[in-house]
C-alpha cells in the first residue's frame, strides 16, 4: 500500500512538473455541478448519497468516448462484461454481473436522460453533446427503481437552448502503437438554438471510424481447415454512427416539453480476445483449479488418476455422448490442446482463425418524452416516456487461437418501454417526490456455440452447426414509490423512502441443435432432434409474478454551510430472473431446476460527509459502508457457460474524493477506493463433493486510486493547459471459481495532454496519449482450461496517441 501511495504522488509531481504532458478542462474541475440525484435540482456537495459527477467539459478533457470510460475517475467503480469490452457493462463497489445472455438486466441500472437502459449491450455507447454523469453508489431503489442495487449511472444530454444558437465541430486523428498500424478517426458535431420563442432544437452527431488493433498471424499454427473467407482478419475495430435530435417546446411559463430521438449503430470485428494457455488440476475427478500452463508441460490436465481429468474439445465437460474428441496430449509443451501458444504473450499480435471484418453489429434506436408542468401551488409534475429498440449480433473465437475448434455468438433483439408519472414539491419543512413507473421488457435472444466448416465438430462425419440457445422473455413491472426529506431543524433532517414493485414475467427457452448455414447468421431453422445423442432439444416455458419493495432511512447533520455527515439504511432489490445457457452448462449445471433463481436482497449500512473548505477551493467527501446481501445473483461459468445462482454475500469498504486548486491555475484531484467483499459458500459445481468454499467476486478489484493534475496559464494569445492523470487498479478475478489463473493482474495506467485554447474560446487544439506506459489491463475473461487447454483473455486498448481540433460557435 505505501509503494502504491508513493508512485501515486510522485507520478502526479512530476506530471505537474513537465508541461510537455497535460489537457484542457475548460473549467476547473472544482466547478459547481448541479445533480438530480433526488429527482430535484441540488448542488452535488447537498445530496447526501456517494455521488461522483462530472461536466461534458470533465468528461472531454479526460478522455471518456465511450458510457463506460468514466469508471476509471470514480472510486469502487470498474467494468465487467462480456465479449472482449464489446458488451461492457458497469461494476460498482464489488455489485456486478458478467452473463453472456441478454435476458439478464444488470445490478447497476445505466440512464440516458431518464431513460432506462434495460438491455446488457445499450450500457456501452459512445459518449456525445453530454451535459453531465452522474455515478450514484449503493442502493437507489427508491427513486430509480428495479435493478440499481448497486448503484446507478446517469448521462443527461446538453439541451436546446431559447436564449442563442450555439454548437460545435471536433475532429480527431489517433493512432495505436501496435504491429497492425491502426488508426481511428472521429467527427463529433452539435448546433441548436431557439427556433421561435416557443420552440427551440438541437442536433448532435457522432462518427468514428476504427482499425483493428489485434494484429493477426492467421494461418501460422493452424489446426485444421479455414472458418471460412475473410478469416484471420485484425481485430478490434469500430464503425460508429450516433445521431440525437432534440427539441424543447416552452408553450407557457409552467409548461415545458423536451422530445429526443437518437439513433446508433456499430459494425464491430469478432471480440478481440487472446488466449493463454491453461491446465487444469483435478483432484479425485474433481476440477479444483486451473493455473497456467508451465513450459515444458504436455498433459491435458494435471490429473492425480493419471487421465484427462475431463478435458473434452466439443464442451469442455464430455456431456455429448460418443462426441468427444480424445487427445493423446497437448501438441507441443507449454501450449494448449492443439499446440498453440501466443507469439508474444499478452501484446497485440496473435493467431486466430474465427476472425472476421465487420461481422457484428448493434443498432439502436430510441424516443424520449420528458414533460414537465408547474402547478399553481407550486408542486412540480413530471412525465418521462422512453421507448427504445435494440438489436444485437456479435461474435467471438472460443478459444482465439489458430484451431477450427468453436465461436460463440451473442445475439438479441429487444425492445423496452418506460412510463414514470412523478409529483413532487415542498410542504413546510420537507421536500417530497412521490410517483408511479411503468417498464415493459420484451426480449428475444439468440446464444450458442457455432462449429463452422471444417472445425472440430462440423467436419465429416459431422455438418457444421449452431449449438444453440433460444429464449423470449417478457417483463412486465409496476411501481409506486415516495420519498421525503424533514428538517427537523435547521441542521438535522431525516430522509425516508419506500418503493412498493410488482414484477411479472413470461419465460420461454429451447436449447438444442441447429444446421449452420454461414458465419453470419444464428440459430436458423428447426432444431435436430437428439443430435451428438445429446437429448436435445430441452424446452422450458413458465409464468412468475412477485412484490417486491426497496425502502430507506436516513439522518442528515449539516453544523454548517460547508459541511455534511450522513447515516442511512437502504434496502435494494433485484427481481428473480431465469438463465438462458448453452448446453453443455444447462445439462452440468442439473437440467430444468436450474432454469430459475431469485430475486437478490441487499441491505446496506452507510455513514459519509461531504466537506467544502479554503474559501471553497477544497472538497472532501468520504463514505463508509457495510453490505449484507441475501440471494446475491451470481454468474457462474463452468466448462464453456454458465448460469445466474444466488448466494449470500457481504462486503465491506471506504472511499474518498478530494479535489483542490491550492493556488490560481492549478486543479488537482485524487480519489480512492478499499474494500473487502466475499461470496459465500460457493459450490465449484453443480454437485460436487467438495465443501462449500468463500470466494472473492468477478471484476472486483479491493483497491483503486486515481489522480488528476491540471495546469493551465495564459500563452500564444490564449490559454495552454496541461494536465495528467494515473489510474491504479488492484488485481481481480474473473471467473467466480477464483482458480489461480482466473485473475488479471493489477495495473497502472497513464493518460496526459495538452491543449490550447483561443481567447475567444472558439478554437481549441489538443495533443493527447492515453495508455502512456502500454499497460496490459484486463477487460474480460474466460476459463476455458476443460475445452482447449486456454483462457480467452482482452485487454483494454494500447498505447494511443492522437490530435484534435474544435470549432465553438
Amino acid at each position: 500500500m505505501q509503494r502504491i501511495a508513493n508512485n501515486l504522488i510522485l507520478s502526479l509531481l512530476l506530471l505537474a512538473c513537465f508541461p510537455s504532458w497535460q489537457s484542457v478542462i475548460a473549467e476547473s474541475i472544482i466547478e459547481e455541478i448541479v445533480v438530480t440525484a433526488q429527482k430535484r435540482e441540488q448542488n452535488l456537495q447537498d445530496v447526501p448519497i456517494a455521488i461522483t459527477a462530472f461536466s461534458g467539459d470533465q468528461m472531454k478533457a479526460l478522455g471518456v468516448t465511450q458510457s463506460i470510460d468514466i469508471a476509471a475517475f470514480s472510486p469502487g467503480v470498474h467494468i465487467s462484461g462480456n465479449l472482449a469490452g464489446q458488451n461492457t457493462q458497469f461494476s460498482i463497489r464489488g455489485v456486478t454481473q458478467n452473463d453472456f445472455n441478454d435476458i439478464i438486466e444488470a445490478p447497476n441500472a445505466v440512464y440516458l436522460d431518464e431513460g432506462y437502459l434495460a438491455i446488457a449491450q445499450a450500457q456501452t455507447f459512445a459518449v456525445f453533446d453530454i451535459q453531465r454523469v452522474e455515478i450514484l453508489k449503493g442502493p437507489q431503489g427508491t427513486l430509480f427503481g428495479r435493478n440499481a442495487t448497486g448503484g446507478l449511472v446517469h448521462y443527461i444530454s446538453n439541451k436546446p437552448s431559447f436564449e442563442e444558437n450555439s454548437g460545435y465541430l471536433d475532429v480527431q486523428f489517433g493512432t495505436f502503437d501496435t504491429p497492425a498500424d491502426a488508426n481511428s478517426y472521429t467527427v463529433e458535431g452539435a448546433f441548436g438554438g431557439p427556433m421561435s420563442d416557443k420552440v427551440a432544437g438541437r442536433l448532435a452527431f457522432r462518427y468514428n471510424n476504427q482499425d483493428g488493433y489485434l494484429k493477426n498471424l492467421y494461418p501460422d499454427a493452424a489446426f485444421l481447415g479455414s472458418p471460412g473467407n475473410g478469416a484471420g482478419a485484425d481485430l478490434g475495430d469500430d464503425d460508429t454512427k450516433a445521431v440525437r435530435g432534440t427539441l424543447a417546446f416552452q408553450p407557457s411559463d409552467a409548461l415545458s416539453i423536451n422530445v429526443s430521438l437518437n439513433y446508433a449503430k456499430s459494425d464491430l470485428s469478432t471480440g478481440p480476445y487472446q488466449s493463454k494457455s491453461t491446465i487444469g488440476v483435478v483432484t479425485n475427478g474433481e476440477l479444483v483449479n486451473v493455473i497456467d500452463t508451465p513450459p515444458g508441460e504436455t498433459r491435458i490436465s494435471i490429473d492425480t488418476a493419471g487421465g484427462d481429468g475431463g478435458g473434452d474439445a466439443i464442451d469442455g465437460d464430455g456431456f455429448f455422448p460418443g462426441a468427444g474428441i480424445g487427445l493423446p496430449g497437448r501438441l507441443a509443451p507449454g501450449g494448449d490442446f492443439f499446440g498453440y501458444l501466443d507469439p508474444d504473450g499478452d501484446d497485440f499480435t496473435f493467431s486466430s482463425d474465427f476472425a472476421f471484418k465487420d461481422q457484428g453489429e448493434t443498432e439502436t434506436k430510441g424516443v424520449n418524452v420528458r414533460l414537465e408542468y408547474e402547478l399553481e401551488n407550486g408542486a412540480l409534475f413530471t412525465s418521462v416516456t422512453d421507448f427504445k429498440d435494440y438489436d444485437k449480433l456479435l461474435f467471438i473465437d472460443v478459444d482465439s487461437a489458430p484451431a477450427n475448434q468453436l465461436a460463440n455468438y451473442a445475439g438479441v433483439d429487444a425492445q423496452s418501454f418506460t412510463q414514470e408519472f412523478r409529483l413532487s414539491g415542498e410542504t413546510g419543512n420537507a421536500h417530497w417526490v412521490a410517483g408511479f413507473f411503468y417498464l415493459s421488457i420484451d426480449t428475444d435472444s439468440d446464444n450458442g456455440l457455432k462449429a463452422p466448416a471444417n472445425s472440430i465438430a462440423g467436419s465429416p462425419p459431422f455438418a457444421p452447426v449452431d449449438i444453440g440457445v433460444v429464449a423470449t422473455l417478457k417483463t412486465d413491472s409496476y411501481s409506486l414509490f415516495g420519498q421525503i426529506d424533514y428538517a427537523l431543524s435547521e441542521q438535522l433532517s431525516v430522509t425516508g423512502g419506500l418503493r412498493i414493485i410488482r414484477e411479472e414475467k413470461d419465460y420461454d427457452m429451447g436449447i438444442g441443435i441447429f444446421p449452420s448455414f454461414d458465419n453470419f447468421s444464428v440459430n436458423q431453422g428447426d432444431f435436430i432432434p437428439n443430435a451428438f445423442g445429446a437429448g436435445s432439444p430441452f424446452l422450458f416455458d413458465t409464468k412468475t409474478g412477485d412484490t417486491l419493495y426497496a425502502g430507506k432511512i436516513q439522518m442528515d447533520w449539516r453544523p454548517n454551510d460547508s459541511t455534511l455527515f450522513y447515516a442511512g439504511i437502504n434496502r435494494g432489490v433485484k427481481a428473480g430472473s431465469f438463465n438462458a445457457p448453452l448446453l453443455g452448462a444447462f445439462l452440468g449445471a442439473g437440467g430444468n431446476p436450474s432454469i430459475p433463481y431469485d430475486e437478490e436482497i441487499l441491505t446496506a449500512y452507510e455513514i459519509g460527509f461531504k466537506a467544502t473548505f479554503n474559501d471553497g477551493r477544497t472538497r472532501l467527501n468520504a463514505s463508509a459502508f457495510y453490505y449484507d446481501y441475501e440471494d446475491y445473483q451470481a454468474f457462474l461459468f463452468v466448462g464453456v457457460g454458465g448460469v445466474v445462482i444466488n448466494s449470500d454475500a457481504t462486503n465491506i469498504g471506504v472511499e474518498f474524493e478530494l479535489q483542490t486548486t491550492p493556488v490560481e491555475g492549478l486543479d488537482l484531484l485524487l480519489t480512492g477506493s478499499v474494500f473487502d467483499a466475499k461470496v459465500k459458500d460457493l459450490l465449484l459445481r453443480n454437485g460436487s463433493p467438495l465443501p462449500p468454499r468463500d470466494v472473492k467476486p468477478t471484476y472486483a478489484p479491493e483497491l483503486q486510486l486515481t489522480g488528476i493534475v491540471r495546469y493551465s496559464w495564459n500563452a500564444m494569445g490564449g490559454t495552454m493547459a496541461v494536465q495528467g492523470d494515473i489510474s491504479y487498479s488492484d488485481s481481480y478475478f474473473y471467473n467466480l471459481r477464483n482458480f489461480d489463473a482466473d485473475k488479471f493482474d493489477s495495473y497502472t495506467m497513464f493518460n496526459a495532454q495538452l491543449s490550447w485554447a483561443s481567447s475567444d474560446e472558439k478554437w481549441t487544439a489538443t495533443l493527447s496519449g492515453r495508455n502512456l506506459s502500454d499497460e496490459r489491463a484486463g477487460i474480460q475473461g474466460f476459463d476455458l482450461a476443460t475445452l482447449c487447454g486456454c483462457n480467452e483473455v482482452s485487454y483494454r486498448a494500447p498505447r494511443y496517441w492522437s490530435i484534435g481540433l474544435r470549432r465553438d460557435f
